[in-house]
């Protein structure tokens, strides 16, 4: 990947997902934070199921939208943020397991769009399961208020 490095962004990432009430109220946790790459993991909670007991769409959904979001993040100046402008997610198995883990990744940077690829995965006592992907499109945001890192 031919992408520049682009500051502390590993500490640009911690503060913002710390901002991310969202995440807090799901019990995500940013567990890697790399160049192009960041993973978040949650356990399971019944509080985030739908009516068959296994994590919900939208849980999955925000949990990869955030992974890739924050992948993003690694990629671009200090003085720039991200907004998600379009997403689309595959839900490939049922999300049953006692922790997720959501990887983000950059699969074509640039200096106004960016496309990020995200997969989520159920981990129990066997390998991990894809239990979904995504795709999603992510816009540079530069000096407009209200929205920075």
């Amino acid at each position: 990947m031919n992408v520049r490095e682009s500051g502390d962004f590993r500490e640009r990432i911690r503060q913002s997902f710390a901002r991310q009430a969202a995440m807090e109220t799901i019990g995500a946790e940013l567990t890697r934070v790399e160049h192009g790459v960041v993973e978040i993991e949650l356990p399971f909670d019944v509080k985030l199921t739908q009516q068959h007991g296994i994590l919900h769409a939208g849980v999955i959904s925000a949990a990869l939208d955030s992974a890739c979001g924050f992948a993003a993040y690694s990629v671009i100046d200090a003085d720039a943020s991200i907004l998600t402008i379009e997403f689309k997610v595959n839900l490939m198995s049922p999300g049953r397991g006692e922790r997720f883990l959501f990887r983000g990744e950059i699969t074509k940077p640039g200096s106004n769009i960016i496309v990020a690829d995200g997969r989520g995965y159920a981990i129990d006592d066997g390998p991990a399961k894809l239990i979904a992907s995504m795709t999603g499109t992510m816009m540079v945001v530069r000096g407009r208020e209200g929205i920075t890192g």
